[in-house]
């Protein structure tokens, strides 16, 4: 607990020393807002035409989408500096994180903020109020623990196989085209019902990459749409668990692969 005490206070003063430019945290949130509205405007523009998306209407689909954009806050806002990994690398400042009594991840977490991430906050919770106004959502106590866990198991989902593409940079020494690929699959297929991929990258999707299990699942769930899943029930209630498994197996990575981490001497 004392760790994670440190690690929090580590944050607030990576999140202070960016908000002291305040132009910076405008603009950048501000991009963050546009960059993750524009999907959600591309979806609605669509659906003026098609009026449903693999059966799922627009309450439904805007749902889905402020589900997948929770997720992915939930994983970018403490982690946001994964994706920068493979520079700390190449600069050998990662060798301080080696030599300080904390685990390296945290280190590499509260190292920095990217601002921008705010913007993707800001609109997971205002997309998230007015599609939970429109949806018919039933929000009882099981109901909303629910979706608490799924956020936090959706974030983990995601965050699971960046984690374990980034963790490759100790290796190959720049992943980050590889992590920019695996976070725009999220992003491309995690918005969307798995039934309009077709069978096989629906389970690409499930099992190998769990992109469904971010947001898709979860939402069919809590939409009362269970009946047209391709998983059980019983999975679909427990996907919050699929999360912490994926991100349990990625941490598992990430400690085998600092063990080939060779500093540059800077």
């Amino acid at each position: 607990m004392t760790t994670l005490r440190v690690a929090w206070e580590l944050e607030k003063a990576a999140f202070r020393g960016q908000l002291a430019y305040r132009l910076n945290f405008v603009v950048l949130t501000l991009m963050g807002v546009a960059y993750q509205g524009s999907g959600f405007a591309f979806i609605y523009v669509v659906l003026q035409k098609f009026h449903t998306i693999g059966g799922w209407s627009f309450s439904d689909l805007a749902f889905l989408y402020s589900m997948r954009l929770l997720a992915h806050a939930a994983w970018l806002v403490p982690f946001n500096q994964i994706d920068f990994l493979d520079y700390t690398i190449r600069e050998g400042k990662f060798d301080r994180f080696l030599v300080r009594p904390m685990n390296p991840l945290l280190q590499l977490m509260t190292n920095k903020f990217t601002m921008n991430v705010i913007g993707d906050l800001v609109t997971a919770s205002a997309l998230f109020g007015f599609a939970a106004s429109i949806a018919h959502v039933d929000f009882s106590p099981v109901h909303v623990l629910y979706l608490v866990l799924a956020v936090i198991g959706g974030g983990l989902a995601e965050g699971a196989f960046v984690l374990a593409i980034a963790s490759l940079g100790f290796r190959f020494l720049q992943t980050w085209a590889a992590v920019y690929l695996v976070d725009n699959i999220y992003l491309m297929f995690g918005s969307y019902p798995m039934r309009i991929f077709g069978a096989t990258t629906t389970w690409i999707l499930t099992w190998i990459m769990p992109v469904a299990f971010v947001a898709y699942i979860p939402s069919a769930v809590l939409l009362g749409r269970t009946g047209g899943l391709h998983v059980t029930s019983t999975v679909a209630y427990g996907s919050p668990v699929v999360g912490v498994v994926f991100f349990v197996a990625a941490y598992r990575i990430w400690v085998s692969q600092v063990r080939h981490y060779q500093s540059s001497g800077s």
